[in-house]
């Protein structure tokens, strides 16, 4: 994160500025303590210490998410990858876990639950949330190109512009066209000529490798666009 607590006498001390700007990039209280590089102890020490200037609530209550917003619910994953996220993910970053198994998406999720990675782009820093429901529209790039190398510094957030300007293609000719005449459709109340969003495998295994798919069925992948 390059961020480095200030320690005192062996002491680390956070700032209110410190806390803010870990729960403006994280969204629970565990995440920011992991943001800030702290035990979580420590960090609830601060936040229940400095108070939000316009609710009146400690930064700590402030920044409780008991429903989990914006985090996912199923980090079990599919298949083999149920049991992934009983690995500590630095294990995992650090390459002490064999990932031939699991799934980009759940390594996508716990990234950002944990708070290794800040979720915006790393390129032009975009992390709008869609209302409904809480989403960046972001995909997790590997930067060297080989998506078996699940170390922390080749990973980063890309959003899809970002994406396709310097990547490449998330959707395929056919997909574009498909959400271009849905759209038509929609306006014009033609329920007729809805598209079916069929997929082949190939573009299915590129979505997941994005992190973009959530489900067999596909409909997780719908609603993110």
């Amino acid at each position: 994160m390059g961020f480095t607590p200030i320690t005192k006498m062996n002491k680390i001390i956070l700032t209110k500025d410190d806390v803010l700007r870990a729960q403006k990039h994280t969204l629970s209280n565990k995440a920011a303590a992991r943001y800030l590089g702290v035990s979580y102890n420590v960090y609830k020490r601060y936040a229940l210490v400095f108070n939000d200037n316009e609710s009146g609530k400690t930064l700590f209550d402030k920044h409780l998410n008991r429903q989990g917003k914006g985090i996912k619910k199923h980090l079990g994953g599919y298949g083999k990858s149920k049991n992934f996220h009983k690995h500590p993910l630095r294990d995992v970053l650090e390459g002490r876990v064999d990932v031939s198994n699991y799934t980009v998406d759940i390594l996508k999720a716990r990234l950002i639950q944990e708070g290794f990675l800040i979720e915006q782009c790393n390129c032009c820093s975009f992390e709008e949330r869609r209302v409904v429901d809480y989403k960046v529209p972001l995909v997790l790039n590997f930067k060297d190109k080989n998506k078996h190398n699940w170390k922390q510094d080749n990973l980063e957030f890309l959003c899809y512009n970002c994406y396709f300007l310097n990547v490449g293609n998330i959707w395929s000719d056919n997909q574009l066209k498909q959400m271009e005449d849905y759209q038509i459709n929609k306006n014009t109340n033609n329920k007729d000529d809805e598209p079916t969003w069929d997929l082949d495998d190939t573009h299915i295994q590129h979505l997941k490798e994005l992190g973009l798919w959530d489900g067999d069925d596909g409909d997780e992948f719908i609603d993110t666009i």
